[in-house]
């Protein structure tokens, strides 16, 4: 039995990923594929033509590898908005490259600036489905003082490693060894009622804080050198299922928004 275990926790700890990243790739092509369950036929319509026909999930980790090159090293910062342990998310200080609030909310002015050329508009479009994965994974509102939490070290089955890690896709992966497809299956099955309340009247702000809020309690549960196992994976896999859920939900919403004229907008900043 023990054999066994063992054999088990070895490879939950292959799905590890860089530690510089948001959710690994399986988070971000779960919102994605979620979204893209939501689209209007007019949505689809207008994202096909500016990914060239490919899906958003084919983009939806690609700023994570595109920000680590000179053409995009701009955007390094755009991922996360650091919030130390004594700050709040009203007085936190601004990253002084800009931040993934601040990102979102200049990518969205992209797409609905008709002035603006379809290769802008499409690295725009890129970006948002990226940066909607990443206000909903947790670390990504961790402490400047320890990068996000990547100098937040803990143990995962007793091998060193850091809580953001942990959670961009160790954690993850042992909630559920699914396919991302299986994923969407699985956990795109909120009443009506229920996905209504998940967009109603958000911005980047309120999505930001609601993150915020989540990964102050992360750290409080898991203090350094905390040995994750298997309470901990059953403790928070409620909290990824509700993440990966929000983000496309929040992202369908807000593709719908700008690019079908027919939709009614639920979230709380999108204008026509």
């Amino acid at each position: 039995m023990k054999r066994i275990y063992s054999l088990l926790a070895a490879s939950l700890l292959l799905t590890g990923t860089s530690e510089m990243f948001g959710w690994g790739q399986k988070g971000h092509d779960t919102v994605a594929a979620i979204a893209e369950n939501h689209f209007t036929p007019t949505t689809k319509k207008a994202v096909d033509s500016l990914l060239e026909g490919h899906s958003p999930v084919y983009y939806a980790n690609w700023l994570d590898n595109a920000s680590h090159t000179p053409e995009y090293a701009y955007s390094k910062t755009w991922h996360y908005k650091n919030i130390d342990a004594d700050k709040t998310y009203e007085n936190a200080p601004n990253i002084k490259d800009g931040n993934i609030v601040n990102a979102i909310y200049e990518q969205v002015d992209i797409l609905q600036d008709s002035t603006k050329s379809k290769d802008e508009k499409s690295l725009a479009l890129k970006m948002v489905v990226h940066f909607l994965g990443d206000i909903h994974q947790p670390m990504h509102m961790g402490h400047a003082s320890d990068r996000g939490g990547n100098k937040w070290y803990v143990k995962y089955f007793k091998n060193a490693t850091n809580i953001h890690s942990v959670w961009d896709s160790r954690l993850p992966e042992s909630a559920h060894k699914w396919s991302y497809t299986e994923w969407v299956n699985q956990i795109d099955r909120a009443p009506e009622a229920v996905e209504m309340e998940i967009v109603k009247d958000g911005t980047p702000d309120t999505w930001g804080k609601e993150t915020y809020l989540i990964c102050k309690k992360i750290y409080e549960s898991t203090p350094i050198d905390t040995n994750i196992e298997y309470d901990y994976i059953a403790d928070w896999t409620p909290t990824i299922e509700q993440q990966f859920l929000r983000g496309g939900l929040r992202l369908a919403d807000l593709l719908n928004s700008i690019f079908d004229t027919n939709y009614t907008p639920q979230n709380g900043f999108v204008k026509r």
